[in-house]
Order: C-alpha cells, then structure tokens, then sequence
C-alpha cells in the first residue's frame, strides 16, 4: 500500500469511481440508514473550496492500484480539519494512520498548531481518532426529519404562526444582491456567539463573502435553498435558515445555519421559517425525502423547534481535536 498527494481537480475518473466504492461501503457499514452517494459533481465536490480556505488531499493505494483510503486536510483560521476515509475491507491494517499521520505532517509544516476532525458517535472512529490522542472538544445532536411523517396542516399553522410586522421571503439558490448585507448582518450574531465548537464548519458574515460561498455551493453541485423573516418596518433580517440539497445524494437535505437575531426573538420567527422551508423543499425538490439538521445538546429551544415539526434524534456528531505538534510526535514512526 502506498499514500500519494492527490488532486480532484487532475485525477482520473477511475478514481472518483474508487472513491465512490469506498465511500458507500463505509456508510453501509457505519451509517446504514444514510443513503448512498452518486457520482454526479465528486470531482468538484472536492476540488472547489470556499473562499480563503485551502483543501490538501491524499490518498491509499493498493497494491493493484486501486484506492482503497482518502484523507483531505482543509486549512482555514488556526486550525487543519481532517476527513478520513477508509473502504471497510482495509480497516485496521494502518491504513488511516498513515493517512492521519501524512495529513499531520503538511499541517505541522504549514505552521498550524491545532488540528480537528469531526467523529460520529457509535462508529469506529470514536476509538481511532481517541487512540491517537484527539480530545472530544464539542458534541452535537443530528436528527432526520422524513418527509414523509409531516403533518401538513400543522406545519401550516406553524408556518403562519409569526407574529405581525414580519414578513417571510423564499429565495431558491440564494438571496438577491440587494438583501445580502442585511442576510450577513443576521449571520454575525451567529459569529458573536461562544458556543465552545472549534469552527470546523465556520459561516460567512459579510456580504462580499456569503456571494462567494453561495457561487461555491453551486460550483460543488450544492443547491441552497434560503428563507427569511424580514422585519417589516425596518427591512432588517431578524431570522433566516438554510438548506442545502446536494446533487451527489438528492434524496437527503443538509440544514445549514438557523439564526434568530436577539431582538426578535420571542415572535415565533423560528418554527415559522423552518416550516416555510419545508413547504418550499416539498415542491422545488421532487426527490428530497429527508433532512438532517445539527444542534448542540444545550440549544434547548432549537431542539423544541425541531422536535415540533417532526425531526427524530439520530447520532451524536462529536468535534475532536489535537495539538499538532504532539500528533506529529505520536505518529513519528507511521
């Protein structure tokens, strides 16, 4: 077996189809209820980035050339965010070592001192990324919505349930050039916050930035899908929530960020996004059957919100990290 840089944006399709195996392999062995990835926009899906940040990828070949693993390094802030993936039938013969410990390796050099990588909880994972010193820093709670157990009616209401002098918009692809300082102005008070994660998935606040990120998504073959609560009077945005449905697997929505400015909080603005998004999701995408949605264990009323509208708690999604250099040092000899 050997481990070789690699770039998506050069690789050959034979590849992307390695991957792809190796890829549905692990899910069915770890997470046999998420459903498969299709190849449509891999290549891009990896190679495009979002703006200043920097994707180093590496990958484990056999011995008949076939890739068999993939680790990818993206650098952003003060920290190196690790994936790792490794098709079932190598587990537990170094494979992800020798990935983690190449990964480590480029990230110690470029001069970072932190380096995380998000763990789901129940795979084995939890006890690889725990055997080479990574500290649970964060945990979340995913849930799954299936469209299918909506109660329409009630999720009308509850769409219909905000307060007056608000209005709620729906923009498919993302919002137009004119509300985009407004959108970023909601978002920083999602950077304002310390809710102790490490900024694994970090957010856009300003509106040069956010239309990049959006082009992005769309390069990626990543669709967003935006609703805002508009205050009326002064044409702030005082909620918003994204989703994004990937073309690599349609059927399985992504929630993105949901913010709900302080001062307008306590008008029923969240439930009334959040099932305007639905109704919007039903029809612009036909072959959506669920969404999954993140949410720290202590965002009790996120939580209350989502157990209303239907979602099901899933799995923990664990943020760990590690100092670099200690990690390099560990797996000195790998």
């Amino acid at each position: 077996m050997t481990v070789r840089e690699w770039d998506p944006r050069t690789a050959p399709d034979s590849d992307f189809q390695n991957l792809l195996g190796a890829l549905n392999a692990a899910l069915a062995a770890d997470l046999p209820d998420d459903p498969p990835w299709r190849d449509d926009h891999l290549r891009e899906y990896l190679a495009e980035t979002m703006p200043s940040e920097r994707r180093v990828c590496w990958v484990a070949v056999d011995d008949d050339g076939v890739l068999t693993g993939l680790v990818t390094v993206l650098l952003l802030g003060g920290i190196g965010v690790l994936e790792v993936l490794v098709h079932p039938r190598v587990r537990r013969t170094g494979v992800a070592r020798r990935l983690v410990a190449t990964a480590a390796r480029r990230v110690f050099a470029e001069g970072f001192s932190s380096i995380g990588a998000e763990v789901v909880g129940g795979t084995p994972a939890v006890a690889f990324f725990e055997s080479l010193g990574f500290e649970r820093e964060y945990v979340e709670t995913r849930s799954v919505l299936r469209l299918s157990t909506v109660d329409w009616l009630s999720l009308g209401e509850m769409a219909r349930g905000i307060a007056a002098g608000y209005r709620v918009e729906y923009f498919p692809g993302g919002p137009p050039d004119d509300m985009l300082e407004a959108y970023a102005m909601a978002k920083a008070e999602l950077r304002d916050s310390d809710n102790g994660d490490l900024d694994l998935r970090p957010s856009s606040y300003d509106a040069r930035r956010l239309r990049e990120s959006l082009n992005v998504l769309h390069r990626r073959g990543m669709t967003p899908h935006i609703v805002l609560a508009v205050h009326e009077r002064t044409g702030a945005v005082a909620g918003l929530t994204e989703v994004v449905v990937p073309v690599q697997r349609p059927t399985r929505a992504d929630q993105y960020d949901t913010i709900v400015v302080q001062d307008h909080r306590g008008y029923g603005i969240d439930r009334a996004i959040k099932a305007r998004m639905l109704f919007e999701l039903r029809s612009a995408e036909p072959r959506l059957t669920e969404v999954q949605t993140w949410n720290a264990q202590s965002n009790v009323p996120m939580l209350k919100v989502n157990a209303e509208l239907g979602f099901q708690p899933d799995r923990e999604w664990c943020e760990y990290g590690a100092d670099v250099g200690e990690l390099v040092h560990r797996l000195e000899n790998v």
